[in-house]
């Protein structure tokens, strides 16, 4: 039985700077030639690991989702849909004034229009369920999901534009002001 080469690259690493690749300069901003120069890693082997630059991309993304970009899942654990808001938009302040600036989400890479309609399915169905709760009432969760969403992306633009953290959060806060029922 032959025993095939060893492996000469860890598939997390390559994961791991293409994400930051993808996160700097989008999808269409980055071709395997990028990835190559920056991991030492041949364009075969790219390939023959990941099969092309759009699954490349996805597990980018996901690796994005997990890490730098967790504060969605880590915010869908807060007990209120305010501390929910809260935690969305200052997760994201603090995710898009880091290196490098913006959020790989806010681009037109494959997939992407997809993730974020969910995520705002998934902000409406946790603000759903405040209204059901009582702790909502007399708003549309799904436009009050997709106005949070909204300013999470706006933060990220405005952080690729140069806006500094602190300035990230003071938007946020603003933003905030405007949650139903808030005295304005």
């Amino acid at each position: 039985m032959a025993v095939g080469r060893p492996r000469e690259f860890d598939p997390d690493e390559v994961e791991d700077t293409a994400m930051k690749l993808f996160w700097a300069r989008g999808f269409d901003g980055v071709s395997i030639s990028d990835v190559t120069a920056a991991t030492g890693v041949n364009r075969r082997s790219i390939y023959a690991e990941f099969g092309s630059k759009e699954k490349l991309y996805e597990r980018a993304t996901q690796r994005y989702l997990a890490g730098p970009g967790g504060y969605l899942a880590e915010a869908m654990t807060r007990p209120t849909a305010r501390q929910v808001a809260d935690a969305m938009v200052h997760g994201a302040a603090d995710t898009v004034s880091g290196d490098p600036h913006g959020c790989l989400t806010v681009d037109d890479g494959p997939g992407l229009a997809e993730m974020r309609d969910a995520t705002v399915q998934r902000l409406a169905e946790r603000f759903e369920a405040a209204k059901a709760e009582g702790e909502l009432s007399g708003v549309d969760a799904v436009l009050l999901a997709r106005w949070i969403a909204a300013v999470c992306q706006g933060l990220a633009i405005q952080a690729r534009s140069g806006a500094s953290r602190a300035d990230l959060h003071a938007v946020a806060e603003l933003a905030l002001a405007g949650w139903p029922g808030c005295a304005v």
